[in-house]
């Protein structure tokens, strides 16, 4: 679509070297401009800080990428194999217009070895110790329909209708008020290792996480099973109508390698006998890339010139990110690293999709300096 344009920029190879994706999308969640102290799309620069819808998901990162490709080639940087920029159009709506557009109808565009995307980056102080985390692997987002069935009727009359809406309530709570089973994925065993200092079950290291770092804790938490969360609930359009159907929509992140034929059967048995109907929504991401390869190294090696004492940590993403229709099309080996040193990570995770949303300009010069570091590594450039 004209509106959704998608772009892709590139340094050609000279042949031999292995290649690098820098991956972005340019698309934004919307804003409400009451709830903001200054314009949403202002992109106005105050103490330091950049602020606007986009600032960290995720046009700070699309600008930084695209400054570090173009400063390489200004520089007449000369790449063995090819260093390839994609900013695309669609991923917080999900239309299938940007990257997955991009792999089906043009694969040789956007087929490369590696890839930096969004999903971590952040300096995070844990038991005393800094580390940078890097995302390796992300949960499936897997939402899920529960058709609720009733009978209509006036709402002056309740007794003689069956309200779905009423039905869905007990439903509801059984699906807030569960705890699924803890299980460890290799990314979140290493995490837990580098961390502890010592290999954890995942009862073991959210326990130590809960009672020791609050920061731990909720990166942790998610990262240790499947979740679900209600989140949209539809049903009579008059106030004067008893529904005769209810339609509740559940946010479920499967973890990496994780199936819905797997997890149904505990859902179904979570929720009980009952008048409804259980639908999967869709089923996207769930991937993992491997450590230790040469995009990993190049990762590891900015974070020990930038804080020689740091760690680089890998990470599983509880939400999903673009990298996955890399991995399914091509086998790339994706991360997710954006550097931030600068403003506090517990606050930049609240401010994404929220009011007042804002980087800090330092880090965004960070983040260039970052890829163009990944650039000259991983594509064996000079």
């Amino acid at each position: 679509m004209p509106e959704r344009a998608n772009l892709v920029a590139r340094v050609p190879g000279s042949g031999g070297g292995e290649s690098l994706l820098l991956l972005c999308h340019t698309d934004t969640v919307l804003a409400d401009a009451d709830e903001w102290q200054l314009d949403p799309w202002s992109g106005e620069v105050r103490d330091g800080e950049l602020w606007g819808r986009g600032a960290l998901d995720m046009k700070g990162q699309v600008a930084a990428e695209a400054v570090a490709i173009a400063s390489l080639a200004r520089e007449g940087f000369e790449p063995a194999g090819e260093l390839v920029f994609a900013a695309c159009a669609d991923e917080e709506v999900g239309q299938a217009f940007g990257l997955p557009w991009l792999c089906e109808q043009h694969p040789d565009a956007v087929r490369t070895d590696y890839a930096l995307n969004e999903g971590a980056g952040e300096r995070m102080e844990l038991f005393g110790r800094v580390f940078y985390l890097c995302s390796s692997a992300e949960k499936m987002s897997s939402p899920f329909r529960l058709l609720v069935h009733g009978r209509a009727g006036h709402a002056s009359v309740p007794g003689i209708a069956d309200n779905a809406l009423v039905k869905a309530a007990p439903l509801i709570e059984r699906l807030a008020d569960y705890r699924p089973d803890l299980q460890l994925g290799p990314e979140t065993a290493a995490m837990i290792e580098a961390v502890a200092g010592q290999p954890l079950d995942a009862y073991q290291a959210l326990e130590l996480a809960r009672t020791t770092d609050r920061a731990a804790a909720e990166l942790l938490e998610p990262l240790l099973s499947f979740t679900v969360s209600p989140t949209v609930i539809t049903a009579s359009e008059r106030r004067n109508v008893i529904p005769h159907l209810c339609e509740i929509v559940v946010d479920c992140r499967l973890l990496p390698g994780q199936q819905q034929t797997e997890v149904e059967p505990v859902l179904r048995e979570l929720l009980g006998e009952g008048d409804f109907d259980f639908e999967w929504i869709e089923g996207w991401g769930g991937t993992r890339s491997e450590l230790g390869t040469p995009l990993w190294n190049a990762v590891e090696s900015f974070v020990s010139n930038v804080e020689p004492e740091a760690t680089l940590l890998p990470v599983c993403v509880a939400g999903f990110t673009d990298s996955h229709w890399l991995r399914e099309a091509f086998g790339t080996v994706a991360y997710g690293f954006f550097p931030t040193k600068t403003m506090d990570p517990q606050l930049a995770s609240r401010l994404i999709h929220s009011a007042d949303e804002r980087i800090a300009v330092a880090d965004l010069e960070l983040a260039v300096e970052c890829f163009r570091h990944a650039a000259v590594e991983v594509t064996g450039g000079r």
